[in-house]
């Protein structure tokens, strides 16, 4: 039960050779997480950053292969560990069935104070689902 989030690469993605500019895959990521608190969790990010957010505290990626203008990715988004105030995120964004980058990432809920804070019940409940959903997966 992964998320599944299209992307096509625009001109603004990209670097004068035409290819994705490292940095704006992570701007896709964020649009991929922010479509997945929105579209799934139903804790919509203008809603959420009015009392805190959910900052990335760690990242790490690798690029296997450029994307260039035009090119058409579907961002896949599942949740891999869910915490009282964190989530394990892993992302590949493939251009049909060639892969173009993966990610792992954790955020953490953080209230107005930058400190962080449990996710709320239903919140919890929604990442958990994700969760099992995706250990099932695999």
């Amino acid at each position: 039960m992964a998320f599944e989030f299209p992307q096509k690469v625009l001109f603004k993605h990209c670097d004068p050779a035409g290819i994705v500019f490292y940095p704006r895959y992570f701007e896709m990521l964020n649009d991929c997480v922010e479509a997945f608190f929105d579209d799934v969790l139903e804790m919509p990010f203008e809603t959420l950053h009015a009392t805190g957010g959910v900052p990335t505290a760690e990242i790490t990626t690798r690029f296997h292969r450029p994307s260039r203008h035009g090119d058409r990715l579907v961002i896949t988004l599942s949740v891999t560990r869910v915490g009282l105030s964190s989530v394990g995120l892993s992302f590949v964004a493939q251009a049909g069935e060639e892969t173009r980058l993966t990610a792992r990432s954790t955020l953490v809920l953080v209230a107005e104070d930058g400190r962080s804070r449990p996710w709320p019940d239903a919140v919890k409940q929604k990442l958990l689902k994700q969760e099992e959903a995706q250990s099932h997966a695999t």
